[in-house]
């Protein structure tokens, strides 16, 4: 993928939806769930190959805060306190083209470990 650069990054008012507008004209809007489940963070992906967890619980997440990490990418902080993920720009961009694939995999993914998208029940 040549270079492609965010021209614009704006989070909904009710903070489930990150819209990035990118140098290439292509835009997505990449709802909150997807970024915090498919973070890249190592809470996430793990340390190394098979190690990746698959996230239960986090249908409701909402987005707390995008902070720039250099030139390369943003952080962006979620309502349940996960804030370790570096979303680089073509990150952004293969959840934006790819993510619907990667969202179905991940819901299979949950019903295959007996796991839901929504928070467990409080008692």
């Amino acid at each position: 993928m040549s270079e492609i650069w965010p021209t614009e990054l704006r989070v909904s008012r009710d903070r489930r939806t990150l819209t990035v507008s990118f140098s290439s004209g292509d835009v997505f809007a990449l709802p909150a769930e997807r970024m915090r489940v498919m973070s890249p963070s190592a809470e996430v992906q793990g340390h190394g190959p098979g190690q990746k967890v698959t996230v239960p619980g986090k249908r409701d997440v909402v987005i707390t805060g995008v902070l720039p990490a250099g030139h390369y990418a943003v952080r962006i902080a979620f309502d349940d306190g996960h804030d370790s993920g570096i979303f680089t720009w073509p990150y952004l961009h293969e959840l934006g083209t790819k993510g619907e694939a990667l969202f179905a995999d991940y819901e299979r993914e949950l019903a295959e470990k007996g796991l839901s998208r929504d928070r467990p029940a409080r008692r």
